[in-house]
């Protein structure tokens, strides 16, 4: 392993690394510009042991999916009806779960207020960002891919450089993860309280999951998608 690789290069080699970062609390999305060194030292990490671990699952079975090896039409198909799909599911089950338990438990329990507003202002940004990428960014991406391919000239797009739409959709990622960040705080690592009805817990575990698969999904965008398509307008305009 490289210790000069920067967390969010490692994780695209190898996508199974995330869930030792994971286990760590160690930002491999929007945070995923730094080396591991740097991080253990910033949150006193013991990094031996993070190592040990990262070989450990290297061990392990064969990748399911080398995204790094995709095509960029083929990845930009995968977030969409993967990640796109899943996300607008599930903003739909967590609001009506997260406003009942807010309803019911808030006056008992007043973090739920702020979670719940944390939630909403997500959901309607992710909700935004998602069709600007289905509108404008991936299309263009998947025409520059098609140009690649079959050595066709590029127009040139409307907004001059797609280093201007990603750098957008990168700042939009840093405020999806400091939402779920303030989430995950306020509900002490989504840990129900004892008294917790059943809606109370699935409502937590939800957003647990929630929060996983964003991390995944900023992770594909941030780290190998936007990267890659950076580099692909650059041959082209050669």
């Amino acid at each position: 392993m490289d210790s000069t690789k920067q967390i969010g290069e490692m994780v695209a080699s190898d996508y199974r690394s995330a869930t030792v970062f994971r286990k760590y609390g160690i930002d491999f999305c929007c945070g995923g510009g730094k080396t591991l060194t740097a991080v253990c030292n910033a949150k006193g990490i013991d990094e031996t042991q993070v190592w040990a671990d990262l070989r450990a699952i290297q061990q392990e079975a064969p990748l399911e999916n080398d995204f790094n090896a995709w095509s960029l039409g083929r990845l930009t198909d995968y977030i969409m009806e993967t990640h796109h799909q899943y996300t607008r599911r599930a903003i739909g089950d967590l609001s009506q779960y997260l406003t009942k338990v807010e309803k019911v438990h808030g006056h008992h329990n007043l973090e739920l207020t702020d979670i719940l507003k944390n939630f909403e202002l997500l959901a309607a940004e992710l909700t935004s960002h998602m069709q600007k990428e289905e509108m404008i960014l991936f299309p263009y991406i998947k025409e520059m891919s098609n140009c690649k391919e079959k050595e066709l000239p590029m127009a040139p797009p409307p907004f001059g450089t797609i280093e201007n739409p990603i750098r957008m959709m990168e700042h939009e990622h840093d405020n999806a993860g400091d939402n779920m960040k303030a989430m995950r705080e306020l509900s002490n690592n989504f840990t129900p309280p004892p008294h917790a009805c059943n809606t109370y817990m699935v409502a937590f575990k939800l957003l647990e999951e929630f929060e996983q698969d964003l991390h995944k999904h900023i992770h594909l965008e941030n780290n190998i998608l936007f990267p890659k398509a950076i580099a692909l307008e650059k041959q082209l305009q050669l």
